[in-house]
């Protein structure tokens, strides 16, 4: 589901690194990540889902980080330096950590 903002920041990863993807939309509202072949993938039936060659992978930092590794190591996108890429884990956690229990706390 690319309107998704985990789905769309993915994409937009593989985008940026010119990387080909096939996209298989997985229809939500009509329960799609609940069949059988769906949790064969994903037993959490979130998505995005990532599938590459022998590895599958579920959660979009994890799969945009893996994106960086596996194709483009070099990119500043998630950098090699451990300071850098702690800055680069920092904010793509902080909506888990800061922005979630403050909308939490709000509501």
């Amino acid at each position: 589901m690319p309107e998704s903002p985990p789905s769309r920041a993915v994409l937009m990863v593989a985008k940026h690194l010119n990387i080909a993807v096939n996209i298989k939309h997985v229809d939500l509202t009509k329960g799609e990540q609940l069949k059988p072949e769906f949790l064969e993938l994903n037993p959490s039936h979130t998505i995005p889902v990532l599938v590459d060659d022998d590895l599958t992978l579920w959660e979009s930092r994890a799969i945009m980080a893996y994106l960086c590794n596996q194709y483009a190591p070099d990119t500043q996108l998630y950098p090699h330096d451990s300071q850098q890429r702690a800055v680069i884990d920092k904010w793509l956690q902080f909506d888990l950590g800061s922005l979630y229990k403050s909308i939490c706390d709000y509501t």
